[in-house]
């Protein structure tokens, strides 16, 4: 899907931009963005349209495309939140992924990361380095059979794996549809 680009002023990424006007019906919250994981450039960035809010019930998630990037607007129980629509493990969509509550859960790995917090709820199947370097050794879901890591250099790439965390965008809503402060 792609988004229709619209600009706008820039606004305090911090602030909760819902219109509220006496004839708008309550429009859904702005998810705050964690500390330090805004995106680079996203503070002073122009606001363009991503989609309606109809488009995006609660509990729901949405990749909306902005030239070449994608980004993951999701309606958790803390609000809409916006973040790169790739897991931060390995890159793959997390919009084909699923949503539980603020935690978003990617399709590869079966890892799940909070987009509260911008933390790592559970580390992917693959093992790897945690944000802060903490190493995490290959797992297996429960039921399934066990995931061997045989040594070489695939298991080697894979202790030097390192998940990211999130890094957000700003969103705000005018006139019914969601917007998101895009850095060009």
């Amino acid at each position: 899907m792609s988004a229709r680009h619209t600009t706008g002023p820039a606004v305090d990424p911090s602030s909760t931009a819902v219109d509220q006007s006496p004839a708008a019906e309550p429009s859904p919250a702005i998810a705050p963005i964690p500390d330090g994981l805004l995106a680079i450039g996203a503070a002073n960035a122009p606001f363009e349209s991503a989609l309606a809010v109809a488009d995006l019930p609660a509990g729901t998630m949405r990749r909306v495309t902005f030239g070449d990037l994608d980004v993951l607007l999701a309606h958790t129980s803390n609000g809409i939140a916006a973040v790169d629509d790739r897991c931060p493990h390995m890159s793959a969509p997390l919009s084909i992924g699923y949503l539980e509550d603020c935690v978003v859960g990617c399709p590869l790995h079966d890892g799940r990361f909070d987009l509260a917090s911008g933390n790592v709820e559970r580390m992917p199947t693959t093992g790897g380095l945690l944000p802060d370097g903490t190493y995490v050794p290959v797992w297996t879901p429960e039921g399934k059979d066990p995931k061997p890591d045989p040594p070489g250099l695939k298991a080697e790439a894979r202790r030097y794996t390192r998940v990211r965390r999130f890094r957000y965008y700003p969103v705000r809503i005018r006139d019914g549809r969601i917007e998101v402060a895009i850095p060009r």
